[in-house]
């Protein structure tokens, strides 16, 4: 099994909040544990709420009920989830703030690109750091939820997630991109959660600067 387990981060009658280590995916697939089996092997129920990457940590919610799966699900769905991300490219972008926009197409190995048509476009927002020399964060705020979005979205600027080889991103010890903060309401109760990354990279940021980015950085 990759490095560490699942944490729990909140715990509510109808769901759970919970940091996923990279390498982790939401329902097990033959190369990776998942983060529902990790639940049912403890006798719960736990329904897929939305789903992360597997290469991406951060903050995923499960359903322990099906209200409470139903009613999250439709939050998602109706894009009223406040998103947060952070990343790290070693490349530079072709704009340093901005949105990102453009409906998404699968291309050629398992890959998405980005295309000019805005049918059903990908929106992202972004802002961004330099954080030593060479490395750059970026702070994003998808406004949908396509997959490989963020992955294919820092592409486009020419700026590669590190450690996400698919997209041509350098290698590293780990993809540097992170769930960072999720934002909602449930049966009127606001919620508001954050957790910290792990990884070299990520702590050398949050030594030189504040994840929370101004956006005239």
């Amino acid at each position: 099994m990759p490095g560490p387990e699942p944490a729990i981060v909140f715990e509510h009658n109808d769901f759970w909040v919970v940091n996923k280590p990279p390498g982790w995916t939401v329902q097990a697939d033959n190369q990776a544990p998942g983060v529902l089996d990790w639940f049912k092997q403890t006798g719960a129920q736990a329904f897929p709420i939305h789903r992360l990457d597997k290469l991406t940590s951060g903050l995923l919610l499960v359903g322990r009920t099906v209200r409470g799966n139903r009613q999250l699900s439709q939050a998602f769905a109706e894009r009223s989830v406040q998103k947060t991300y952070l990343a790290i490219s070693d490349q530079k972008p072709k704009k340093k703030q901005g949105w990102i926009k453009g409906d998404m197409a699968q291309a050629r190995r398992s890959q998405w690109k980005l295309l000019h048509s805005m049918q059903n476009p990908a929106l992202t927002q972004f802002y961004s750091v330099s954080i030593v020399p060479g490395m750059r964060g970026f702070m994003l705020l998808p406004k949908t939820g396509k997959t490989h979005q963020l992955r294919v979205a820092l592409k486009s600027l020419g700026a590669p997630i590190l450690g996400d080889t698919l997209y041509g991103g350098a290698a590293a010890d780990r993809m540097y991109l992170h769930a960072y903060s999720l934002a909602f309401s449930y049966n009127d109760q606001p919620f508001h959660f954050m957790v910290e990354p792990d990884g070299h990279w990520f702590k050398i940021w949050k030594d030189h600067h504040s994840y929370q980015l101004a956006e005239n950085n």
